[in-house]
């Protein structure tokens, strides 16, 4: 039997979870003076989403941690599972890090059941995708390795494009440039970017209005060669810019099967108030 561990950024509902079989481990946020809190704490909770979409120097954000990693490994293999786990991308939290000390010190106690780490290189929407196909090929029986191959190829084939009005979370923290994230700001007041092969934060381009931006998503998911299948879209307080996203993605790809989640917590904080995080498939 093979069980799936991701962290919260994938964020799946608790819903989706339980039917997908997936165990979360939960990154943390502190939000002013109160005590750390995990991010399914914020789930359906829309006064928690923009306080922390907009709390700039009130919010704090922490990786999963060793230890939940390393509990919910061993409970799934006391249950007689393999465990597949994938991570926020290793180059924007040190998630990937404790998920693989986990690893090394379970496989201590039990070599005998596989565990295997995947650096996502990704987060958010691109996660939730390649969990929900790694769970299709476990119920179509592949054995361990052919999933774990399967999602490499897949992780490498999918990609991950965004929309944000503001770079000021991501400049303070460390995951883009000052450089880059002032230039984005003066440009205009939109900046569309990707993600990296290296998992890291790509500038693509700046617009300004939202149909705009949309346009410039449309266009750089044409440009890697989209041409239909699962498209999952992740907002910050914005949900009738995904709306919107999504109506533009059906108008040009019929066959786009588009779902659309809230951020909390981490993804909330770097995407800031009102930015869109989209994944989806690309050529080959």
């Amino acid at each position: 039997m093979i069980a799936i561990v991701t962290d919260s950024t994938a964020y799946l509902t608790h819903e989706e979870a339980v039917e997908l079989g997936v165990v979360i481990v939960p990154m943390s946020y502190s939000l002013e003076e109160e005590s750390s809190l995990n991010e399914g704490c914020i789930e359906n909770d829309e006064y928690a989403e923009r306080q922390v979409a907009e709390g700039i120097d009130h919010v704090h954000t922490s990786q999963a941690t060793l230890a939940g990693f390393f509990n919910a490994f061993q409970r799934l293999r006391r249950a007689g599972y393999e465990v597949l786990c994938i991570t926020i991308s290793s180059r924007l939290s040190g998630s990937m890090n404790s998920a693989q000390i986990a690893r090394e010190l379970a496989l201590e106690r039990a070599p005998e059941k596989r565990i295997a780490v995947l650096d996502s290189r990704s987060t958010g929407p691109e996660i939730a995708l390649c969990v929900e196909a790694m769970q299709g090929w476990i119920a179509q029986g592949m054995d361990f390795e052919g999933v774990v191959r399967a999602a490499e190829r897949f992780l490498q084939k999918t990609h991950i494009a965004f929309a944000l009005s503001s770079f000021d979370n991501l400049i303070k923290n460390g995951r883009m440039s000052r450089a880059v994230g002032f230039l984005a700001h003066k440009l205009g007041m939109w900046g569309i970017g990707a993600g990296s092969d290296e998992g890291e934060i790509a500038v693509r381009g700046k617009t300004r209005g939202p149909w705009r931006a949309i346009g410039m998503l449309i266009a750089e998911m044409q440009e890697k060669g989209f041409c239909g299948g699962r498209v999952a879209i992740d907002h910050c307080c914005n949900p009738d810019f995904a709306e919107k996203l999504r109506a533009k993605i059906l108008e040009h790809w019929e066959n786009a099967r588009v779902s659309i989640h809230p951020t909390r917590g981490l993804c909330g904080y770097y995407a800031q108030r009102h930015g869109v995080i989209v994944a989806y498939g690309g050529a080959g």
